[in-house]
């Protein structure tokens, strides 16, 4: 199994001098096929990133990374993948994607660790709440909560990301960005699990209201 790479953002890495060079190589191609369309919330949502957030988006595909790539392009992300990726044949390839790996049906608290440290490293964690693949289209399922409790932890705020599923190939790539969402105003000075799952499912209605616009 091929090691992640671990959150230290100020320290030379030839991942990431690779990562870059990839992802400037790889840039013009995809904005001609995707011809990617962006759309924001509001005046807020356009704001640039700046240190560490939590990058929240549906899952209609196994692209989506590639797609989150053009919508907040100006920023490295760490997406939170499935372990197994990391022991088969492109093992190599998830960790150029500087992905965290996750046990989904047993989630140690080093994973929670890992994750929270890059963000308190000022970096962009990007993962899907949903949990998998959207088996109905247009409909979201219901977020874990896990996110909210890495963001609480960090202090980091979270941004939703809408996906729009292309029809076909002639279509553009929609996605949209919500307004970044104060994990501490969201859950109250102490949080609880119920501050928590309440939390998430607004985070899941901002997400909803996304796909709407």
């Amino acid at each position: 199994m091929i090691k992640p790479i671990k959150p230290n953002p100020k320290t030379f890495s030839f991942v990431y001098l690779i990562h870059d060079v990839l992802k400037i190589l790889l840039a013009l191609p995809g904005l001609l096929w995707f011809r990617p369309k962006i759309i924001y919330e509001n005046a807020a949502a356009k704001k640039k990133i700046r240190g560490g957030a939590l990058v929240i988006a549906n899952h209609i595909g196994f692209f989506d990374p590639i797609y989150l790539q053009y919508c907040i392009w100006y920023r490295r992300h760490h997406f939170v993948c499935l372990d197994d990726f990391f022991k088969g044949p492109f093992a190599l390839m998830f960790k150029l994607f500087l992905c965290i790996p996750i046990n989904k049906k047993n989630i140690s608290i080093k994973t929670f660790k890992d994750i929270i440290e890059h963000l308190k490293c000022d970096e962009l964690v990007t993962l899907f709440p949903e949990g998998g693949i959207e088996t109905n289209e247009g409909e979201l399922d219901s977020f874990k909560s896990g996110m909210i409790l890495m963001a609480v932890q960090s202090k980091k705020p979270i941004v939703p990301v809408y996906i729009r599923k292309r029809k076909s190939v002639l279509n553009r790539l929609t996605m949209c960005v919500g307004e970044a969402v104060d994990p501490i105003s969201a859950t109250g000075d102490k949080p609880n699990m119920k501050s928590i799952n309440a939390a998430a499912v607004l985070l899941h209605e901002k997400e909803r209201k996304l796909s709407n616009l």
